[in-house]
């Protein structure tokens, strides 16, 4: 799916390309077990949707034990193992959840151990077996090519917090091929700040990279396909320690606290750097992958 018609020059963007990223590396499964993980994984997705309605009686923890669950069941059907570092913070009070953006995967596995309401961009309502999980999940969904709409969806995320909830975001607003990242923006952090809600910082890894990351033009039925076909491929979520809002005076300050946080995380690993990390700017284009 690529995007239809101009880009608005706000709009983050990145260097990460399927050609140069987002590519199949080492020996790949072969195509019968391929094919058993993508119909495991689509039936996965689909039953979950299908059955999610009759959740609907259980209290809010009985349904977010339950997307836990399905959520490592669809990673494991499509392949995918996980690897989960730090613990959540305890209780069920209002919570923030930022992370680096790489793949369509994040968001199972956010989910899978940080289950909550996702901010995505529109555009991800009306994808193949994805649309149907994020609005099954109560995506908050944002029209990113309209500054005016913004202001809305940062009422909308405070609102689901004021009354406990968790809300999950991915502020580069723009996936990268995890070799590298964008600046976090800002405005998910004046909805924390709106609400008093501390902040999750968490950082995401693929290893190997190249199958998961989702970036560009890179078509979604090319990224399932790299994903199946991978062998080995792990999914790493490592929970670092939250961060209070009450802190920080303004939107900026807290959201460059929850990016170095992530950044320090990343620096602590072994590089794999192949991009300079970049500030949002305008650009011609921006990736049609991003849930914002």
């Amino acid at each position: 799916m690529t995007t239809a018609g101009p880009v608005s020059p706000w709009l983050p963007t990145s260097p990460c390309a399927p050609d140069a990223c987002a590519r199949q590396t080492g020996p790949a499964a072969g195509p019968l077990l391929a094919a058993a993980r993508l119909t495991a994984g689509i039936a996965a997705v689909l039953a979950g949707v299908l059955l999610a309605p009759l959740t609907a009686p259980l209290p809010p923890a009985g349904r977010r034990a339950l997307v836990r669950r399905w959520c490592r069941l669809v990673l494991l059907a499509f392949g995918v193992r996980t690897k989960v570092t730090g613990a959540p913070v305890p209780g069920n009070g209002p919570l923030l959840v930022v992370a680096n953006h790489i793949s369509w995967l994040d968001i199972p596995l956010v989910a899978a151990v940080l289950p909550g309401r996702m901010l995505a961009k529109r555009e991800v309502r009306g994808w193949p077996v994805l649309g149907p999980l994020a609005a099954r999940g109560g995506t908050l969904f944002i029209d990113r090519d309209r500054l005016r709409a913004l202001p809305g969806a940062v009422r909308a995320m405070a609102g689901a917090m004021a009354g406990g909830g968790r809300v999950v975001v991915f502020p580069e607003g723009s996936t990268w091929c995890g070799r590298g990242g964008g600046a976090f923006r800002h405005a998910a952090f004046q909805a924390a700040l709106d609400a008093r809600a501390p902040v999750q910082p968490v950082r995401l890894d693929y290893r190997p990279t190249g199958p998961a990351a989702f970036v560009g033009d890179d078509p979604l039925a090319a990224s399932l396909w790299r994903v199946v076909t991978a062998r080995r491929l792990t999914a790493e979520i490592r929970i670092l320690d939250p961060i209070s809002s009450i802190q920080y005076p303004d939107r900026r300050s807290l959201a460059r606290a929850a990016q170095r946080a992530v950044a320090s995380d990343s620096a602590n690993r072994p590089s794999l750097s192949v991009h300079q990390r970049v500030s949002p700017s305008p650009a011609s284009a921006s990736s049609a992958r991003t849930p914002a």
